[in-house]
């Protein structure tokens, strides 16, 4: 409806202009020099004020586009003033040419610079040299006019424009629409008052052109293209006046008319200047925010309203950052709960991450029943909910439902507050998990290998009641002659004598990959590929016998009346799983491999390592001394066994 109305508007000079000449009776003819001259002299001047503020906007901005559409007003304008001098009988006491040609010799040399400003624009050299041509051009237009000299002394004719004029003045009128027409694009992608306005006047100049072509001088249709020049610079002006109203300042009035680059560089300088003052808010807080955005603006050129609008985004921008910084960090606290971290280290990565976004955060945990942070002392027992103290706000971090420290955040309001809230419970979380994944790895690494229990706590599932049916290589080994030993040595001894033995042999299982699955006196049963899986379990089995067998003889050669290790390897399927309750139950495997190794073991020799015929084929090539087929107890078929010298 809007577009509707402007465009009637534009079309009532046109309706106006053909009813005065389809009438020529209603053309009436008004010869007033004097008016002519005060009427054109004041719309010259309001034009040749608008053709200077965006000559100044150019230079300030760099933007060709602003020059070029000064140059069209510029040189309108200049045109129209000599126009103005030249009226016959103010000035000058007859008519010539030059006052016939000026304005429309102006309105075709400003229709040119108005469709090249309507292109798209990059850098435009050689300005000053652009303008200068212009103004002298004017001057000497306006000297040979005004002095009547030839070519301009001629005498003057019917029309403004005849004979091959009259194509040169259609060829403005059709630079004119398109210059409008991409103005009015320009105006859909970004609309602006100050486009709206551009598109207005370049639609009354081209009408104003028409009617220089059709109009005889000093009749009615004459007058209407002077009018029609008053409005289409008026209402320029008009548009500028009430930005700067609307603004406060004429920086930044023809922003809106700039090339895509200048346009670019604008939001890319009040993206800066925004930038910086949201870092001088966070780097000087005890400026006041008012200050920092009077200094940018003045820095940046920008308006009062600018400037106002400017202290309110950077504040408000200010808030979204510190409010996205501490985001990141209430993340960051969950990512350095990592499965592995020390407590230390996790409270160390924790203040490091807090600080930035938070201040000076202060972590403190309970140590012998008391609680303390920089001398500030908590009783644990009380501290059940956050509170306010000196100027902070303090939090309990519990795990299992109790105080195990406190956690200090400078004094927060709105959204921040609640942020610190949850921080403490993330903290207290991942708190949690590091002591109990301590306590779990504790648990775990002393009955099997670091990846053995990394694999149950990836997949908990195999840590569950029953059994299945896998293949595996199982290792007993006891020590020979320990029931003699312990008849004859103090008790202490004998545990002296298991923990040095145990002590070297577990690692060696638990290096291979290995899980203990139980002791039983002076014996130990050791399983590979369960529960986690490994293809090479066998060559696994027999290297860390080797290696159990390498340590037990550095311990004998010291202590030769103690008892030796003899072991037994066998591999073959077993019925592997939890057996017991859901409150207590123990990892074992059952069935003929693991019995004919324990067979194995019972016949070793001391310091020997037996394995059966499919641990040797699964274990790949090793150094053996064949036993034969030995019968074993509890199994009526013969089993071929092999003494283990080395790994091949």
């Amino acid at each position: 409806m809007r577009a509707a109305v402007w465009v009637f508007h534009l079309a009532l000079p046109l309706i106006a202009l053909w009813l005065l000449l389809a009438r020529p009776g209603l053309d009436a003819r008004w010869q007033h020099a004097v008016g002519h001259f005060w009427l054109v002299l004041v719309v010259a001047a309001i034009n040749v004020i608008l053709g200077i503020q965006i000559s100044v906007a150019a230079d300030r901005r760099d933007d060709a586009r602003l020059f070029l559409v000064s140059l069209a007003f510029l040189a309108s304008a200049g045109f129209l003033l000599v126009h103005a001098l030249a009226t016959p009988g103010v000035l000058i006491d007859h008519a010539n040419i030059g006052f016939d040609l000026a304005q429309p010799v102006g309105l075709a040399v400003a229709a040119v610079f108005a469709f090249v400003s309507s292109l798209p624009l990059g850098t435009l050299r050689g300005r000053g040299l652009i303008r200068a041509g212009l103004v002298a051009v004017l001057l000497v237009w306006a000297a040979v006019s005004l002095l009547d000299l030839p070519p301009l002394n001629g005498p003057p004719q019917a029309r403004d424009v005849s004979g091959p004029l009259t194509v040169a003045a259609v060829i403005a009128v059709a630079l004119y629409l398109v210059a409008a027409v991409r103005y009015y694009l320009l105006h859909r992608r970004a609309p602006a008052a100050m486009l709206m306005s551009i598109v207005t006047a370049f639609t009354l100049l081209a009408e104003a052109m028409v009617a220089v072509i059709l109009a005889y001088k000093w009749q009615l249709t004459w007058w209407e293209w002077h009018v029609l020049l008053a409005f289409a610079f008026g209402f320029v002006a008009y548009s500028a006046y009430v930005q700067y109203r609307r603004e406060g300042s004429s920086a930044g009035l023809f922003d809106s008319m700039t090339s895509s680059q200048t346009a670019g560089r604008i939001r890319a300088e009040y993206g800066a200047a925004l930038e910086e003052f949201v870092s001088a808010l966070q780097e000087r807080a005890q400026e006041s925010r008012a200050n920092i955005a009077a200094r940018l603006g003045e820095r940046f050129d920008l308006t009062d309203r600018q400037v106002a609008v400017l202290d309110r985004a950077g504040a408000a921008l200010a808030d979204e950052r510190a409010l996205s910084t501490r985001l990141a960090a209430l993340v960051a606290v969950g990512e350095e709960a990592r499965v592995g971290a020390s407590e230390e280290e996790l409270l160390r990565d924790v203040v490091d991450r807090l600080r930035p976004a938070y201040g000076d955060v202060r972590i403190g945990l309970v140590s012998g029943g008391t609680l303390e942070v920089d001398g500030r002392q908590y009783d644990p027992a009380v501290l059940a909910k956050p509170l306010e103290r000196d100027g902070l706000l303090v939090y309990p971090l519990t795990v299992k439902g109790r105080v195990a420290g406190v956690l200090e955040v400078p004094r927060l309001d709105g959204p921040g507050r609640e942020l610190a809230t949850t921080l403490a419970n993330q903290l207290s979380i991942a708190l949690e998990n590091v002591r109990l994944y301590r306590e779990l790895g504790t648990l775990f690494r002393q009955y099997m290998s670091p990846d053995v229990a990394a694999a149950l706590l990836a997949d908990p599932d195999q840590a569950a009641l029953g059994g299945s049916l896998v293949e595996v290589t199982a290792l007993f080994a006891d020590l020979r002659g320990f029931t003699t030993f312990s008849e004859i040595v103090e008790p202490a001894e004998i545990v002296a004598m298991l923990n040095r033995y145990h002590g070297a042999a577990v690692p060696c299982i638990l290096d291979n990959g290995g899980t203990v699955v139980q002791f039983v006196g002076d014996a130990l049963l050791a399983l590979f590929n369960a529960p986690a899986r490994q293809p090479d379990h066998a060559v696994r089995a027999v290297r860390a016998a080797l290696a159990m067998q390498q340590s037990v003889e550095h311990i004998a050669a010291s202590q030769p009346t103690w008892p030796r290790f003899r072991i037994g390897l066998n591999t073959g399927p077993a019925l592997v799983g939890n057996i017991g309750s859901e409150t207590l139950r123990g990892f074992n495997a059952m069935g003929d491999a693991v019995n004919v190794a324990a067979r194995l073991q019972g016949l070793a020799e001391p310091g020997h390592i037996v394995i059966g015929e499919a641990t040797l084929a699964a274990a790949g090539p090793l150094s053996v001394e064949p036993l034969g087929d030995l019968t074993v107890k509890g199994r009526q078929q013969p089993v071929r066994a092999y003494v283990v010298l080395a790994e091949s």
